[in-house]
């Protein structure tokens, strides 16, 4: 090469400048909907801090050992606890888990991998939509018609499966959305290696769809354990740990609900602190549904 050649130097290009104005019009638009964006949601969550602060504020001076483990007072009576209630709404919530997660897997199983364009999948499906949005006292007047009336007595089996009619759909539709999101592609090739349909629905939909499928189980219990309404057509309440399934269980949300509207103050108290148990319970399955559901996207 000959060192003689002139060197040959690109064109000088006009460009803007790329440092930010804080003053031109988007700009000013960004920071003006940033600031309005994160005012509305401090606004939003002001109901929320206050609730749980107030409940800390009443109900926390109150809560002790004494408070979660023994049995509620008697009129006049000092001290007691609401453990029963604890144990009971526990209790309820592993046997409407118990009916309603299995069932709404396969229902979930039949509406996204086996029939999803057939009538009975698409008339579910409405069904599912209809009783997200259905009264809890109605879920209760008919387990009461059906099991308690039957049965003679109020009982833990009748609340459990109250909170099963509610919590059914919200695990059908979840499951269902989740396994729909596993890849077609993950499908065909488990099909193309000899794969049949049970194999392919245990060994790739279920463990794909697991995590959201997770998260609408977790919403589904968290929702079952603040209901109040259908436990009093159908477990009623105690004020001693329950001896057997079949007679009337106590539960953290009916215990509010007495308690809070009687003349004694310390039950009143009690109130208080029961009602700060139950939404740290409602609260921590709610922040769990997330972490989970975080999860998913993550991987």
């Amino acid at each position: 090469m000959n060192d003689d050649t002139p060197e040959i130097l690109p064109p000088k290009l006009d460009l803007p400048a790329l440092d930010k104005n804080v003053f031109e019009f988007r700009a000013l638009k960004n920071s003006f909907l940033t600031v309005f964006v994160w005012v509305i949601g401090i606004l939003a969550s002001v109901p929320l801090f206050s609730v749980i602060f107030m409940l800390i504020v009443e109900g926390g001076s109150r809560l002790d050992l004494e408070a979660v483990t023994a049995i509620p007072p008697a009129g006049f009576e000092t001290g007691g606890g609401f453990g029963n209630a604890i144990l009971g709404t526990l209790i309820m919530v592993a046997i409407a888990s118990a009916i309603s997660i299995p069932i709404g897997i396969f229902a979930a199983l039949y509406l996204s991998i086996l029939e999803p364009s057939s009538k009975v999948a698409t008339i579910s499906r409405f069904l599912s939509k209809v009783l997200t949005g259905f009264p809890s006292i109605l879920a209760g007047v008919f387990v009461y018609a059906v099991i308690v009336i039957t049965t003679g007595t109020y009982s833990a089996w009748a609340g459990g499966v109250a909170l099963a009619v509610l919590m059914l759909p919200t695990v059908t539709l979840a499951a269902e959305e989740a396994m729909r999101q596993v890849p077609q592609k993950m499908k065909d090739a488990a099909y193309g290696m000899g794969c049949t349909k049970t194999q392919v629905i245990f060994k790739i939909v279920l463990p794909t769809a697991l995590p959201g499928i997770l998260t609408g189980v977790i919403l589904a219990v968290a929702g079952a354990a603040g209901e109040s309404a259908p436990l009093l057509f159908t477990a009623l309440f105690s004020n001693y740990y329950m001896s057997e399934l079949a007679e009337p269980t106590a539960s953290l949300s009916i215990l509010i609900y007495n308690f809070s509207g009687m003349p004694f103050e310390n039950q009143i108290e009690l109130a208080w602190s029961a009602s700060l148990v139950l939404v740290f319970l409602v609260l921590f399955f709610n922040i769990l549904a997330r972490v989970v559901g975080r999860s998913k996207f993550r991987d």
